[in-house]
């Protein structure tokens, strides 16, 4: 299990070499990740009046959701990020920073959050802080509010009878939690999933889930959809494709001579074609 506490040591300790960045290759790079995965996926929603963001790590994507929004509210449980967000974004002023409990959002009004957002950080989260969250969220809310909360689906992978995961959990994923428990916590309180998008992340199993709610009552209440995507793992390598093709990093020169921009260009071409005969 990842205990509150081991995701808190965790990340506590964790080197943040490349501020979270590393978790982005293989999109290709962050700008690629935002601009083809998670963007297309919350664009109806932006921009929004006031955002929270849960587990912004480094603020990794912070930096694009600042842009969307009046206000942001970025909430962690480890200090050590919301003082490397202070310190990356202190000449913006549209964003507030707390550390909690890793379960409670008491510093944050009621019915004040027009959008709730996290990615790859909740999918370390247990059920219990699933569950915790989604209970303060639900009064959080404006109302038409909208979540988007990336979490782990590995509980689809238990024994019925041992309650032992049949498959390897490689990514550290929290094995108490599915997209179906998602969908339960969520009408227990007022809320309810109106699509939940299940993916193999890293993996050929569907570890995870992205969970698109919002309040029974909201303009945007609909009936769920669940969709099984088995190719997100082709995006990821698609995104990696075209980055690969177009993001030409030239060092800036006063003198960009003709070849050093034909030898740029030919050397992506060639990872265009290495990428291809892997991946075709």
């Amino acid at each position: 299990m990842a205990t509150i506490n081991e995701n808190l040591n965790a990340w506590s300790n964790y080197k943040w070499g490349q501020d979270g960045n590393e978790w982005s290759e293989s999109w290709g790079g962050t700008d690629y990740l935002w601009a083809l995965t998670i963007y297309p996926r919350i664009q109806t929603f932006l921009p929004a009046k006031t955002i929270l963001e849960i587990a912004p790590g480094y603020g990794r994507i912070t930096q694009y959701l600042h842009k969307s929004c009046k206000k942001l509210l970025i909430v962690d449980i480890t200090e050590k990020c919301i003082i490397a967000c202070k310190n990356r974004f202190e000449n913006i002023h549209n964003i507030g920073y707390f550390v909690n409990d890793g379960k409670s959002l008491d510093m944050i009004p009621n019915n004040s959050i027009d959008f709730v957002f996290s990615w790859d950080s909740l999918v370390h989260a247990e059920n219990d802080v699933i569950e915790a969250y989604l209970g303060e969220i639900a009064s959080k809310l404006t109302p038409n509010g909208i979540g988007f909360i990336h979490h782990s689906n590995l509980a689809r992978y238990k024994d019925s009878t041992t309650g032992s995961l049949t498959v390897e959990n490689k990514h550290w994923r929290a094995p108490s939690m599915s997209a179906e428990l998602f969908k339960k916590y969520c009408e227990q309180i007022g809320l309810i999933c109106i699509r939940q998008e299940i993916i193999n992340w890293g993996d050929v199993i569907l570890n995870d889930c992205f969970s698109l709610f919002t309040r029974k009552n909201s303009r945007y209440s609909i009936p769920n959809r669940v969709i099984e995507n088995i190719d997100f793992g082709k995006e990821i390598n698609h995104s990696l494709y075209i980055s690969n093709i177009y993001n030409i990093n030239l060092e800036r020169s006063d003198e960009l001579t003709k070849e050093t921009l034909v030898k740029k260009i030919f050397e992506n071409l060639c990872m265009k074609l290495k990428y291809k005969e892997k991946y075709d």
